[in-house]
């Protein structure tokens, strides 16, 4: 019922949004929330003493901080959405899964079911690949 009053559909590509959306975000958010609690606190504390404000400490302090890990988490939310979007081909949103399932499973032809999921880990592997370059990149240890 969401999605058909949000969207006015239940199945198809816009109707799969809303799902991914409503899985990926809390999951970034949960990942975000332990990113910026791993920054020290005395790191924090020494902007407090400098007289640094909420948005000092937020910007100039927590998101630089945190940024490695934050990079990492976008990574892995990525690669989530991924496989979750290959799951909603299946229930007529396009794309991979929907390959997969109906020209690859229904019909019974295996090769196509195998290069669309060598496609689907071959993407997976890119932002994997991309995530930890950037990762890398602002680490500053």
């Amino acid at each position: 019922p969401f999605t058909k009053l949000v969207v006015g559909r239940i199945l198809g590509v816009n109707a799969a949004l809303p799902a991914l959306i409503i899985g990926a975000a809390p999951f970034y958010a949960r990942l975000v929330e332990i990113a910026f609690r791993e920054v020290s606190k005395g790191v924090i504390e020494a902007t407090r003493s400098m007289g640094g404000g909420i948005g000092t400490i937020v910007f100039k302090v927590l998101i630089p901080e945190a940024a490695p890990a934050l990079a990492s988490g976008l990574t892995v939310t990525l690669i989530s959405l991924v496989g979750f979007t290959a799951m909603a081909g299946v229930i007529g949103a396009g794309g991979l899964g929907n390959l997969a399932y109906l020209e690859g499973f229904q019909r019974n032809h295996g090769d196509v079911t195998l290069v669309a999921t060598a496609t689907v880990l071959i993407i997976v592997f890119a932002i994997q690949f991309v995530g930890d370059l950037v990762t890398r990149k602002l680490d500053k240890r």
